[in-house]
């Protein structure tokens, strides 16, 4: 299950993980125009953990979830007649 809210600077998305248990804590993602963060309670330290991803970062593992093992970059190509 996951929520979708939009705030005044960002996206937020909350995912719940709905699997079988031992479930894993709520993931919490911020997409903001100049970065994604994604934070998770830790419960060992009840500490929240947050990774930042830059767009190019996000732009990539989106496309390496569909992607066979391997290593690859991303080349932007210019639109046509620029």
């Amino acid at each position: 299950m996951f929520s979708i809210e939009h705030e005044f600077d960002s996206t937020v998305i909350t995912l719940v993980d709905e699997g079988a248990k031992p479930l894993q804590e709520d993931v919490v993602i911020n997409s903001f125009a100049e970065c994604v963060t994604i934070e998770q309670l830790d419960p060992r330290t009840d500490q929240m953990q947050k990774i930042t991803l830059s767009p190019e970062q996000v732009r990539d593992l989106a496309a390496a979830l569909d992607l066979p093992e391997g290593v690859y970059q991303i080349h932007e190509t210019p639109p046509q007649g620029a």
